[in-house]
């Protein structure tokens, strides 16, 4: 990641700029602190998968730990809440049960 000061960006944005549509992400630093970060803007023709990948390798998601079985997932059974019963509360119950 390349780093550059506010005078820097300031002065020269439109080369700072050249640099960011390359791919690169710049660090904008104030006085040697992180203050604000250019990067490339997602491009609009790249796939879902590639935005997945691209979340993992941040750290911002995780990749599945097996495929989905479709069929398996629709012949789950809907639990049924009692009335009054809290799909939230449920929700939790089932986590803590570790279902």
């Amino acid at each position: 990641m390349k780093k550059a000061s506010i005078t820097e960006a300031k002065n020269h944005l439109s080369r700072l700029l050249e640099v960011v549509k390359s791919g690169t992400t710049i660090l904008i630093l104030d006085r040697n602190k992180p203050v604000a970060r250019l990067e490339p803007v997602a491009n609009d023709e790249e796939t879902n998968s590639e935005r997945i990948v691209h979340l993992i390798r941040q750290g911002l998601a995780s990749a599945p730990k097996r495929s989905l079985d479709v069929q398996d997932f629709l012949n789950w059974k809907r639990p049924k809440l009692p009335n009054g019963g809290s799909a939230v509360q449920f929700l939790i119950e089932e986590r803590e049960q570790g279902r």
